[in-house]
């Protein structure tokens, strides 16, 4: 199972971005995809949930409304639109999925927003 996160940077708060995850060595299209973040000093966070065929999303309420989470199952691949964005949330954003209770992550994109 490999999970190759890209697409992070600086933006200017406000500004928006789009992440990419490339899945690979699973059938990507069976599993529920999710997007974390971890912020220095504090805590992994659940940012969104996508279930495997991408009719069902979940969002942390810190970005309900701003962050849009997709797949494309033809691709292998799955997204995080990122819109309105504020300094809280910079983080390192990481992919994962979970096969049979057990947990795989990428290495991760940072994001920071700042003027």
């Amino acid at each position: 199972v490999q999970l190759v996160e890209s697409g992070g940077g600086l933006v200017q708060p406000g500004g928006s971005l789009r992440l990419s995850c490339a899945a690979s060595g699973f059938t990507f299209s069976s599993y529920s995809m999710s997007w974390y973040r971890q912020a220095p000093g504090k805590e992994r966070e659940l940012v969104a949930v996508i279930t495997s065929a991408g009719g069902s999303t979940n969002y942390a309420d810190s970005v309900k409304g701003r962050f849009t989470i997709s797949r494309d199952n033809a691709k292998n691949t799955v997204y995080l639109e990122m819109n309105s964005l504020k300094p809280e949330d910079t983080a390192v954003y990481t992919c994962n999925t979970n096969i049979f209770g057990r947990r795989y992550w990428g290495q991760g994109t940072q994001v920071t927003v700042s003027s």
